[in-house]
């Protein structure tokens, strides 16, 4: 299924992720793509967690997702075209804190075209030396990796959503991507980054993991337990 409708704790993911966005005040509008045959469901948990969190159900609108997450994501912005500034939120990171949108909003309203929650990288990293080319994907662990040297981990960070943008900003890099499609973009950021514009950082929280693999649904659990959104 869908990751948005995984269960975490008897609740989709999506309806943690609205209840989190709504608890942190800092949206006036709210609007979620999905595929279009859960359009009807993600509709019904919209409307719970926006009764629960005691907003208007209208608050939160609901549309067909694209084929991507850049897709998507067009979509909705069309949705909201009187938003001076978006967030760019992902329904996999259920539990990010409201501490996190007020970051991120703050750094906007202070200017920033661009701004994401980070956190720093704590593992060693290596790249990998393949023999099958540059653009080669393999899993992990792939018999024939050559590792070919470790990256300064202070330099790097882990990126986490919501994503936070001048709108125009947004549908400039959104413009380029369109004329000229580079397959490799996996987010916003990286589109307006190519566009040119400088992205900022903010504080992340651990709270707001991506949920990828079943034992994520088992750490969002935990943190869940010991500090509901």
């Amino acid at each position: 299924m869908p990751k948005a409708f995984v269960p975490l704790s008897g609740e989709p993911l999506l309806s943690h992720c609205i209840s989190g966005t709504l608890a942190s005040g800092v949206a006036t509008r709210i609007v979620v793509a999905v595929p279009e045959a859960l359009v009807r469901e993600a509709r019904v948990l919209a409307d719970r967690a926006a009764r629960e969190s005691d907003a208007d159900p209208a608050l939160v609108d609901i549309v067909v997702g694209g084929a991507d997450r850049i897709e998507s994501t067009a979509r909705a912005l069309a949705r909201v075209p009187e938003c001076e500034h978006v967030l760019v939120h992902d329904a996999a990171r259920a539990l990010t804190p409201p501490a996190v949108f007020h970051r991120v909003v703050a750094a906007l309203e202070a200017g920033a075209a661009a701004v994401v929650p980070t956190l720093p990288v704590t593992d060693t990293v290596k790249r990998v030396r393949t023999g099958r080319g540059a653009d080669a994907q393999v899993d992990p662990g792939t018999a024939g990796e050559e590792l070919v040297g470790d990256l300064d981990r202070n330099l790097l960070r882990r990126i986490q959503t919501p994503q936070g943008f001048a709108r125009a900003v947004l549908e400039e890099a959104h413009a380029l991507q369109r004329r000229d499609p580079d397959p490799a973009a996996t987010d916003d950021a990286g589109l307006v980054e190519r566009a040119g514009h400088t992205v900022v950082g903010v504080p992340g929280d651990e709270r707001a993991l991506k949920i990828t693999y079943p034992i994520d649904l088992a750490i969002a659990a935990f943190h869940l337990e010991e500090e509901p959104v």
